[in-house]
């Protein structure tokens, strides 16, 4: 019969009972990673307290796959900070070096340029058009910490998406037929 078919034993066998008891608890498990998200939103004051560089512009100090955490303070962004930053008509965040930092004479606020350290020339290409600085609303945390490689997951899985559909359809059906 082989394990497809016990797994469909499995399923046939469970009471509403069961299967309520584990919608609920896969209920907590989401609420409570939700919770925790949120949570990390308030403490580090950025709107994405992690994220996964995607490209090799930042090499050699972060590569393809590293995790960064973010964090933003009320301090000034000073040139050479490492920041996260959303570009108008962009949806992915992009991580580069601050290299100038200009201040506004008449408003006192700071304008900054970026360029990632593996990259040629600046970032004012990626800019929305006519762009030449990012403000401050623009940049979403500074990077404080870094986990090299484990955001590979999160990349395969963007490219591939049948692994993400697997990988969720496994975890659904260890979840369902799970006896506890």
């Amino acid at each position: 019969m082989g394990w497809i078919g016990e797994t469909m034993d499995s399923i046939k066998s469970l009471q509403i009972r069961q299967v309520l008891s584990q919608a609920v608890s896969l209920g907590m498990i989401v609420t409570s990673a939700l919770i925790i998200w949120k949570a990390l939103m308030c403490i580090t004051g950025s709107e994405s307290p992690v994220v996964v560089v995607l490209s090799g512009s930042m090499e050699p100090g972060f590569k393809r796959g590293d995790i960064l955490f973010l964090h933003m303070s009320k301090d000034p962004i000073r040139a050479g900070e490492i920041v996260v930053f959303n570009v108008d008509g962009r949806e992915i965040p992009i991580v580069h070096r601050v290299i100038k930092v200009h201040e506004r004479p008449d408003t006192g606020e700071v304008d900054v340029l970026t360029k990632g350290d593996n990259n040629y020339g600046d970032d004012r290409l990626l800019y929305a058009q006519g762009q030449l600085w990012l403000q401050r609303h623009h940049i979403m945390g500074r990077a404080v910490g870094f986990l090299p490689y484990v955001g590979w997951v999160t990349i395969i899985m963007t490219e591939k998406p049948i692994i993400k559909y697997i990988l969720i359809g496994a975890l659904g059906l260890l979840v369902i037929t799970s006896k506890d």
